[in-house]
């Protein structure tokens, strides 16, 4: 019980953190150029070989801000395929457009902390055991509209070794 109230607490701060940066967005009928930049939101799907376990599957949430150069927030939750290790990635992510200043393709630098919960064990902060994760990406953003997008990408680093994702997302 004491793991589902955690995971409850995890997704109030992610809808609470979510609602904060929404609720205070400029709301105007103007379109935002690229040179002022932009807010773009993603929840995701991916993999990744964790070096501890094996493989996880999980899915993730981004807050990215700005144009050819961007900076952003991401909050991943992952499991492994057995169900034994469950992680919580928390990165700070820079990113830099190679051909277009919201779009194509790009190169990605994420860092953070990374929290580890075996099986059983209960969802606690700070968590028994963790490290830090970094790594380097690289995907490619394609518009569709002027409004939303689909973002594949791949990343390596440690200790996930290697993922792939693929995002669905908003430009605000």
């Amino acid at each position: 019980m004491k793991q589902t109230s955690g995971i409850v607490i995890l997704c109030k701060t992610v809808f609470f953190i979510s609602a904060l940066v929404l609720g205070t967005l400029p709301v105007c009928a103007q379109t935002v150029s690229p040179e002022r930049g932009e807010l773009w939101i993603a929840p995701s799907m991916e993999t990744a070989l964790y070096s501890l376990s094996g493989t996880a599957l999980g899915g993730a949430l981004t807050f990215e801000y700005g144009a050819r150069t961007s900076a952003g927030l991401k909050a991943a939750y992952f499991t492994d395929t057995k169900g034994l290790i469950h992680s919580v990635e928390i990165s700070i992510l820079l990113r830099v457009f190679i051909m277009n200043a919201v779009s194509g393709p790009f190169v990605q630098f994420a860092g953070g902390p990374l929290l580890l919960f075996q099986k059983g064990q209960s969802f606690s902060l700070p968590a028994n055991w963790g490290t830090i994760s970094g790594g380097l990406g690289f995907g490619w953003r394609f518009l569709v509209g002027r409004s939303l997008f689909v973002e594949p990408s791949l990343r390596g680093g440690y200790p996930y070794i290697v993922g792939a994702g693929v995002a669905f997302g908003l430009r605000l």
